[in-house]
């Protein structure tokens, strides 16, 4: 459940009841679809009745897919093909062609609320033998011959508010845990997603701190609420977001929020936009770009297979070429685009090179970024070399506080970092990244082991005619 729904290219099923043991079958979605749409409805029904149901159809799924529903408490299946839970699969059993032609033309269409991000969970029922909330099978025949269409038939049951997604985007599907634990210092759309999962939590379970702001970076803040949120579901509470611990907050959010029912609360799309760029290829510039050509030139210090790069924030052809030779060495597919898996390789190198260096390089050298990301409210040793950077900088640019070398990264450290950033361009947040760590180091480097200034170069004080 992170950003905008997009149809799986494949879609497993359990043949039976979630907790049966019981065949676990992989098909693509449109086949899965045609096996539901010709065991749950007949072909002989008028085509705006099928069409309605296949929508109807198609969301339920992608509604299961979507929250995790089934991922989320730990099965290794996506939806199961008993009527009892879900909707009805065959496994093998025959398409009949109108359904197959309807389902190839409408599969990557789907139902949600106006105004919502997710699924709509398009319950439904025979409408003779049982009923419910939802969609009648039966029920949309009636309708169709009175001349509904597919759309008024949807509303007739689900509502007015309710808009037909089209031409969704297929993808790989793979599951939402990162794959790696997150704990302070860590950052990203990841971290994101947690903090605002808690914070709608923590309304229905209020002893979980609120985290403020929402940016991202996982501080003392959301090490906290993290914390409370293992105590009160008897997980290890270590404040860090392992395995276990993401699923069970995906699980408690898609069940506070009733994602997976028809009165859903609804997700907005401020809840799932993504901070970060989650993709990062040729062409595009920013900050994430800056980050992705710093974490690539320390690796290429070591990795004489990956050629260096500026960090300039430009991700041009220079920074393709490097992208694509790490992920030659690291065995992945050399596409030259960072996703998920590369990042997360990128960044096991970086940490690698951490551990096997010394932190600071005899003869004038700086420490590396730590691998954290720095901000108020943490104590760490590299939150006491940031303090004695900043405090040496200060000594030539006045507008810089100098701080107490303490090891916390308080209200005094956040001002100077602030500060410095304000200086030299810098986005002002306070918060000490990959980008804010090498400009601090780059300059105190500068400033203490230089003979001379660069030509051009700010003198740290101010000219004036006399």
């Amino acid at each position: 459940m992170n950003g905008q729904p997009f149809i799986p290219a494949n879609i497993t099923v359990h043949l039976g009841r979630p907790d049966a043991y019981a065949q676990n079958v992989t098909v693509t979605f449109p086949d899965y679809i045609k096996n539901v749409a010709s065991s749950e409805i007949y072909p002989t029904w008028p085509e705006n009745a099928l069409r309605a149901n296949i929508y109807a159809q198609i969301s339920f799924a992608l509604n299961r897919i979507y929250t995790e529903w089934y991922r989320s408490r730990g099965y290794d299946f996506d939806i199961t093909n008993s009527t009892q839970f879900d909707q009805a699969y065959v496994q093998g059993r025959d398409i009949y062609e109108n359904i197959s032609q309807i389902v190839d033309e409408i599969f990557n269409d789907y139902l949600r609320r106006q105004g919502f991000v997710e699924p709509l969970f398009a319950q439904f029922c025979n409408g003779t033998t049982v009923t419910c909330e939802g969609l009648s099978q039966w029920g949309t025949v009636a309708l169709a011959d009175q001349g509904y269409t597919p759309y008024s038939i949807l509303t007739n049951y689900y509502g007015n508010d309710i808009n037909i997604v089209t031409d969704a985007p297929v993808a790989i599907n793979s599951p939402s845990f990162p794959g790696v634990a997150l704990g302070i210092g860590k950052s990203g759309n990841d971290v994101k997603t947690i903090q605002v999962r808690l914070n709608r939590i923590s309304r229905n379970y209020p002893k979980i701190p609120k985290i403020y702001p929402v940016d991202g970076v996982y501080g003392q803040e959301t090490a906290d609420a993290v914390t409370e949120f293992q105590r009160i579901f008897n997980l290890t509470p270590d404040g860090i977001v392992g395995k276990a611990t993401w699923w069970k907050i995906a699980y408690l959010f898609t069940t506070v929020k009733r994602l997976s029912e028809l009165d859903s609360e609804g997700l907005r799309l401020e809840e799932v936009s993504r901070q970060f760029p989650s993709l990062l290829q040729e062409g595009m510039q920013g900050n994430g770009v800056r980050v992705l050509q710093y974490y690539l030139s320390v690796v290429a210090a070591f990795y004489e297979q990956v050629p260096p790069v500026a960090v300039d924030g430009f991700f041009g052809p220079m920074t393709k070429q490097a992208v694509i030779a790490f992920q030659k060495v690291y065995g992945l597919a050399p596409d030259g685009v960072v996703g998920r898996n590369t990042w997360n390789e990128l960044v096991r190198a970086y940490r690698g090179i951490l551990e096997s260096v010394p932190p600071e390089v005899e003869g004038g050298g700086v420490q590396l970024f730590p691998g954290l990301v720095l901000k108020i409210g943490i104590t760490d040793p590299s939150v006491r070399t940031l303090q004695e950077y900043l405090s040496f900088i200060a000594d030539t640019y006045p507008e810089i506080p100098k701080v107490p070398a303490t090891g916390y990264f308080g209200e005094q450290t956040r001002d100077a970092v602030i500060a410095f950033q304000n200086r030299f361009g810098l986005n002002p947040d306070g918060i000490v990244g990959a980008v804010t760590w090498d400009a601090i180091a780059s300059e105190y480097s500068d400033l203490r082991y230089g003979f001379v200034k660069r030509p051009g170069q700010f003198p740290g004080y101010n000219l004036s005619e006399e």
